[in-house]
Formats: structure tokens, C-alpha cells, sequence
């Protein structure tokens, strides 16, 4: 049996981010590994890469030309395996693909947070929910990475082959780790060792809601004139952000970092995470951030409540700067509390989000469909 696997995804970026783990793995199986996207980027562990135009827009025409493109990829190579992440990818994926798996192809597919969930706009139920349901027919296996997603599919009977949950994608725990002593760090970066410095990292957009967070600092701009608001990313409304911040008076106690490769170094000189999305899947920052014994204080929602527990590792709050303005203000002066609060964080990412535990519940899953196609194989020959 000749081994060849397929990852797909919108963008290439996503690989690098996300799976390498992943695609090392198979190699060190021995199979042959590819990859399509969009996107020019070199990824390890990768024997074909594929260069596909899909976009995020399900309307944008150019997805029609990917798709077929997709098509013909995957009627050439005979993968044994095909497993494609992110909407877009999964969509063009799963529909190129069903003249494959008619010749034994299985078809793994992770959703990243359904784009349907408790609370999601009416219009994202309309478009995506259907279209989710529908392709779960052609999915021999659907992966959901948190618990409000896996009973979601269950319940409305979504028709792949097989239903799992698994952990997100993995935490690197021995580099995003608690730093020892935060003060010879925190000079390299010019920041007062007194200071109570909170971390957000998101793309500034509507759904990462930072203006919750700069409203939530001008309420205790006065009690807590220590406090800075560490706010990294780019994004369609940064400029909003900053003159939002002009506007209230805390731009002092803001910075803006812009787009970051060094997320490691300020999660660790940082006392606390906030997270002010309305919606995630399962959010990788906010595993980083626990990993680096962070408390966690976080607007409630699916992917935060498989992560966060009232009291334990630090709160879920509303889409309200009162309630967050006064979490801020308790760990702003409760050093104790932070501290029981950061153990428990890393404790929760080293107990089921590592990169070491998705590894194994990943590997196990490949594992068990591998021996599905070694036994139609079998059967067949």
C-alpha cells in the first residue's frame, strides 16, 4: 500500500501555525506528505506543496477555479488520506474529494470552531450550518476541538462517518512555560517591575472586541495607575482602537505593539491574560498565555468555558467593562490570588492541551484510520 497524505487548508499559514507537529509525524511514518493552500510559504516535513487560490469569501468566484484545481490534485495522487482544516479548505476539500473516497480515500476534517454556535449571528446559522451538515456526508471523520461544538454535531446527527473530540492543536509547554524572574525581562523591554502589565494578542476586528478592553482600563485608570494594557495584532480596526484610547485618556496606559514574532517573551513578563472575543473555537493565545501560569480573565464563550472555571484559574465575564474593570482590580492587588490562579492555568494545559497530549490523541486517531484502509485493502486484494 503506497502512502500518501493531503492536508489542505486556506492558507498555508495555518500549517506553519498550527500542525508541523503533525506533518512530521507522518513522515516519521513513512509516508509521503503534501500540501494545498494559498500561499508561496516553505513548510518543513513537506514533500509536494501545492500553491491553490482558495479564499476565505465562500462567494469569491476565483474558489471555483481552486476547486477545480483541488479536483484534479486529488484524482492524480491517490492519497490514502486527505485531511483538510479551516472552513474554505474544508468546503472545496470535501467536494473534490468525493470521487476518492468511493476509491477507499479517507477524509478527515478538523473544525476549527463552527461558525454556528450559541450566540453566533442568525445569518451564520442561515449560510454555514447547512453547508456544514451537508458536507458531513462526504466527511468519514469530523474532529471539533471544543466540547459545545462535538455535542453540537452529535446532536443535530451531522452524517460523517465518525464524530471526535480532541484538544485543540497543542502547546508547546516547555516554551511557553512560566518565566522565573519576570523583573530581568521585563528591562529589556522598559517596563517598571511594578507595573501590572495585561496581555491580549488578537487581530483588532470586530469579533476580538479590543474597545471592550480599553473601556474596561479607563474605568480604573485612577485606582490602578500601574496598570498597562499590552495590546498585540493588527487588523481592520486598529486605528479605532488607538483613537478610542486618545479619546478616553488611557493612551498612556496602552501599547499598541503591532504584529509580533516574540508573543513567548511578553506573555512572560505579563501579570495577567484577557481575552474580550465574542466568539473562538478553542483559542490558542489563551492556551499559551495559561501555559505561561497566567490568570485568565475572559469574555464567556464557548472556547473560553472549555478553558476557564470561575475562581480556578481566573474568571469568565460578560460582554461588560464593569465586570471586567472589576477583575482587573482584584488581581491588580491579590499577588496570592494571581499566583494560585497562574498554577492552576498551567496545571489545565499540562494535564489535556499539550503539545506532547494532542500528539498522542492525533497520532492514536491517524493510527485508527490507517488500519481501517490497511483492512479495505486487505479485503479488496
Amino acid at each position: 500500500m503506497y502512502k500518501r497524505v493531503l492536508f489542505c487548508a486556506t492558507v498555508d499559514y495555518h500549517f506553519k501555525a498550527f500542525h508541523l507537529p503533525y506533518l512530521k509525524w507522518f513522515k516519521e511514518q513513512g509516508w509521503e506528505v503534501h500540501v494545498a493552500a494559498s500561499g508561496t510559504m516553505n513548510l518543513p516535513y513537506v514533500d509536494k506543496k501545492y500553491n491553490i487560490p482558495i479564499q476565505r469569501s465562500p462567494f469569491n468566484k476565483m474558489n471555483l477555479g481552486a476547486y477545480k484545481e483541488l479536483k484534479d490534485i486529488i484524482d492524480q495522487n491517490q492519497f490514502k488520506i486527505i485531511h483538510c482544516h479551516t472552513p474554505m479548505g474544508g468546503l472545496l476539500t470535501r467536494l473534490a474529494a468525493r470521487k476518492a473516497r468511493g476509491k477507499g480515500t479517507k477524509v478527515l476534517y478538523t473544525a476549527h470552531g463552527f461558525h454556528f454556535c450559541k450566540g453566533a449571528p442568525l445569518t451564520n446559522w442561515m449560510l454555514y450550518y447547512p453547508i456544514e451538515r451537508v458536507l458531513s456526508q462526504f466527511t468519514d471523520c469530523l474532529i471539533t476541538i471544543n466540547e459545545e461544538d462535538y455535542r453540537l454535531a452529535c446532536k443535530h446527527q451531522f452524517k460523517a462517518n465518525q464524530i471526535e473530540h480532541i484538544h485543540g492543536v497543542g502547546v508547546n509547554t516547555e516554551r511557553f512555560a512560566p518565566e522565573k524572574d519576570k523583573s530581568i525581562l521585563r528591562q529589556k523591554y522598559h517596563y517598571s517591575n511594578d507595573a501590572f502589565l495585561m496581555f491580549y494578542a488578537a487581530e483588532f476586528n470586530k469579533n476580538k472586541n479590543q474597545e471592550l478592553l480599553i473601556r474596561s482600563i479607563a474605568i480604573v485608570k485612577n485606582e490602578i495607575p500601574n496598570a498597562k494594557l499590552l495590546l498585540a495584532g493588527e487588523g481592520p480596526l486598529l486605528q479605532e482602537c488607538k483613537g478610542l484610547a486618545d479619546k478616553l485618556g488611557v493612551k498612556n496606559m496602552i501599547d499598541f505593539l503591532g504584529y509580533r514574532n516574540d508573543i513567548t517573551q511578553l506573555l512572560k513578563i505579563s501579570d495577567i491574560a484577557v481575552a474580550s472575543s465574542l466568539r473562538e473555537g478553542l483559542p490558542v493565545n489563551i492556551m499559551e498565555a495559561m501555559a505561561c501560569g497566567l490568570p485568565i480573565i475572559a469574555v464567556e464563550n464557548r472556547g473560553h468555558r472549555d478553558l476557564i472555571s470561575d475562581n480556578e484559574n481566573g474568571w469568565l465575564v460578560g460582554n461588560n467593562n464593569m465586570e471586567i474593570s472589576d477583575k482587573m482590580k482584584i488581581l491588580a492587588v491579590n499577588k496570592e490570588l494571581r499566583d494560585q490562579f497562574g498554577l492552576k492555568s498551567r496545571g489545565i494545559v499540562l494535564s489535556k492541551y499539550s503539545l506532547n497530549k494532542i500528539l498522542e490523541e492525533k497520532s492514536k486517531l491517524y493510527q485508527e484510520v490507517i488500519d481501517k484502509i490497511g483492512e479495505i485493502h486487505q479485503a479488496f486484494y
